[in-house]
């Protein structure tokens, strides 16, 4: 090979692109971590993993007799696990203790009053509260209060496996550790109440933790404030019933309306401090070590960065619900337009006199050629039985293969091959143009192939003089893997039954390389083809739009095309039509300020093309991901229904495209998987693709392998 063929060979050699776990990373990484803060933030409201069941009272064979006759404090650690003690509050000593919280709303009431009576208390706190109020705990701490664990989403411990109770706890100290940098050794099962209401499901429980550290506080009495029966009652209830004895006192400060809790907290602590009582938290009670401890450290550090992304989480949620709302109403406005527009436009398509008098002079159809030695043969062939007077240019460019040699070797009668050193689609497109006989230009890929009446059918808008291109109807030929079944619903529905509703609006955005039609004097007007962008067919279709030029859509002016047969190819196609898309959209931006027909297409065409085909498919994965959440750790059934009405809207949909489009409507069985991995991956593509722009990368073209398959008209 001489130095010249090597030259001209690595001139256009496809871009390696990174192995497709690396190519993944990023845009994968970034949905991963907005479905951790969803969860994070569902752990703080207490949606994931909320179990609301509730144990009735089971036998009490196991329980020893004297922790059923003895006080509300119960140690089962260490040695003692085989054979737990018990511990009472002393005679004239009341421990306040308080659950479920802290509560934003009523637990700076509550401290405010201890504060004022120089009263400490215990306050059993669930991970979840604690990791939502933040300041409350630190305040908590700071004024001598005592810390005990109520577990993180307040269920019943005894319908959990070990392994969830472990978690329960190891959350909520690491929630305790990022606000306040303290463990505590002190814990009260959710719905438990004095130590006689042990029994065979709940003893377990206090062997199992105790075997972990931790010491259980069960109660005296209960007020039942969390029935609200009143202030009086609330009060009457804590005091206890033998004058003098010690007693441990359940209170609330969260979980609903507490403020006759608030209203009696006050009202109890003077009539007790009027009988002599003291009060104390439960460690100086039993005149102990503090059940808190502070922690260093790795879990300090892990608990701080726990708690700041669940903070993010929190703050982020109303953002995410808000963009959400936005993909919901950019789709179903897309639907609604496609449902209203499209129907006019295929009974405008019907009509014979609707472009004026039929076009029947000769046109010039250009095939920009590069390596397509499997298809070239196939395209010529089709353009052969054309019903429409042509002449055909094929721009070899700088092939590598024996493109050129095939096409010779045809020796067609109206073809005339043009040989040229490698330099893109662009400039390959820009010496047809030059070396076009004819007034009208039709362009399509070396991949493709045209039926007999497509050129005839994609000419006859240009009766109207306004008209300066026409897109035709290009559609999957290779449709037979999935693969390409689901790029033939993607066709049909994402690229023709959009085209419809553009043309009713005057603001067709792309006119497909594989088949499409300019007037040459539109072309010349915006100085032919440019390889400023990635996507020359989109940038020159908002250029000739911005020209004042109409550009509509020939339904019937059908192309068939190779599509990706892997998805490897999938992805470097789509990731190459994505980024020069938006590089077409910032080229022409100046378009939404400018005067005239430019500034038509830039104050409705171009927001339309990017709230439609940027915004709502970027924020389109936050459906998917609010569907993991709902599956996993909501209400599955509920999300899974309505995610089943969105797959029938699309399925309605998709079944009128393809009858507008005249297709059978069997290829529609490969919906559902559709939807649920190739609709995936377009997003990871499309993200992709913008933080490429965003990071300012670069993306070279990237040439697809063609096997040649595609070599007729396919049955519909």
């Amino acid at each position: 090979m001489s130095r010249h063929q090597r030259r001209r060979q690595s001139v256009r050699r496809p871009r390696r692109l990174a192995a497709p776990p690396l190519r993944f990373f990023m845009p994968l990484s970034l949905l991963a971590c907005l479905l951790l803060l969803i969860v994070l933030r569902g752990l703080a409201t207490n949606e994931v993993f909320h179990d609301a069941r509730v144990a009735d009272s089971a036998d009490k064979t196991t329980v020893p007799t004297d922790l059923l006759k003895g006080g509300p404090i119960i140690d089962a650690r260490g040695d003692r696990n085989d054979h737990p003690v018990s511990y009472s509050i002393p005679d004239r000593t009341v421990v306040l203790s308080f659950d479920d919280g802290p509560s934003a709303e009523w637990t700076p009431k509550i401290l405010e009053i201890l504060e004022s009576r120089h009263v400490h208390a215990d306050f059993f706190v669930t991970g979840a509260m604690t990791a939502r109020n933040p300041d409350l705990i630190r305040k908590i701490v700071a004024g001598g209060h005592e810390i005990g664990l109520h577990s993180f989403t307040h269920p019943d411990l005894a319908f959990q496996s070990h392994a969830r109770i472990s978690w329960e706890m190891a959350q909520t100290q690491l929630a305790l550790a990022g606000v306040a940098g303290v463990h505590s050794s002190l814990f009260r099962p959710p719905y438990s109440s004095n130590s006689a209401a042990l029994d065979d499901w709940s003893y377990p429980v206090i062997k199992y933790l105790g075997a972990q550290g931790y010491v259980t506080a069960f109660i005296d009495h209960d007020t039942d404030d969390w029935k609200r029966p009143g202030v009086d009652a609330i009060v009457k209830e804590a005091v206890p019933a033998k004058p003098g004895a010690g007693e441990l006192i359940l209170l609330h400060d969260a979980g609903g309306d507490r403020s006759q809790t608030v209203e009696a907290l006050g009202v109890l602590i003077d009539k007790l401090k009027a009988d002599g009582y003291r009060f104390a938290t439960i460690t100086e009670a039993l005149g102990a070590s503090s059940a808190t401890t502070p922690v260093h450290g790795f879990q300090l550090w892990a608990g701080r960065g726990y708690i700041w992304a669940t903070q993010l989480g929190v703050r982020t949620l109303p953002v995410l619900i808000a963009l959400l709302a936005v993909v919901g109403f950019l789709n179903f406005g897309r639907f609604a337009l496609m449902l209203v527009l499209a129907p006019i436009h295929a009974r405008r398509a019907k009509r014979l006199d609707l472009w004026g008098e039929p076009v029947t002079e000769p046109v010039t159809v250009l095939v920009p050629a590069y390596n397509e030695r499997e298809c070239i043969a196939n395209t010529l062939n089709s353009l052969a039985a054309s019903d429409y007077p042509i002449e055909v240019i094929v721009i070899d460019d700088g092939s590598s293969d024996d493109t050129a040699d095939i096409v010779e070797e045809m020796d067609l009668p109206f073809v005339r091959l043009i040989r040229k050193v490698n330099g893109g689609k662009s400039s390959a497109l820009n010496v047809g143009i030059a070396a076009a006989s004819h007034d009208i230009v039709v362009m399509m890929d070396g991949d493709t192939v045209f039926e007999p009446s497509t050129v005839r059918e994609l000419v006859q808008p240009f009766g109207d003089p306004g008209i300066g291109a026409v897109s035709g109807n290009a559609k999957v030929g290779n449709r037979d893997t999935l693969i390409g079944a689901w790029q033939h619903i993607e066709y049909v529905l994402g690229h023709n039954l959009d085209r419809r509703m553009y043309d009713m609006l005057g603001i067709i955005p792309t006119i497909p390389g594989a088949v499409g039609a300019f007037r040459k004097e539109a072309l010349q007007a915006v100085g032919g083809m440019s390889d400023d962008t990635l996507a020359e067919d989109t940038d020159i279709t908002m250029a000739v739009l911005c020209e004042g030029w109409r550009v509509v859509y020939a339904e019937r002016a059908r192309a068939w095309t190779e599509a990706p047969a892997s998805l490897q190819q999938l992805w470097s196609q789509r990731y190459r039509w994505s980024y020069g898309s938006m590089q077409a959209m910032w080229k022409h931006r100046r378009a939404v300020t400018a005067r005239g027909p430019a500034g038509r297409f830039g104050r409705l065409g171009l927001p339309i093309v990017v709230m439609f085909g940027v915004v709502a498919p970027l924020l389109a994965p936050l459906v998917d991901i609010f569907l993991l959440y709902g599956v996993f750790f909501a209400d599955a059934q509920l999300t899974l229904t309505s995610f089943g009405g969105f797959l029938a809207i699309q399925a309605v949909l998709s079944w009128y495209a393809f009858k507008l489009d005249r297709e059978k409507p069997w290829h529609l069985i490969s919906l559902p998987t559709q939807q649920l991995v190739y609709r995936q991956l377009m997003y990871i593509v499309l993200l992709q693709s913008a933080i490429t722009a965003v990071t300012g990368g670069r993306l070279r073209w990237q040439k697809l392998r063609r096997t040649g398959e595609v070599a007729a008209p396919v049955e519909a």
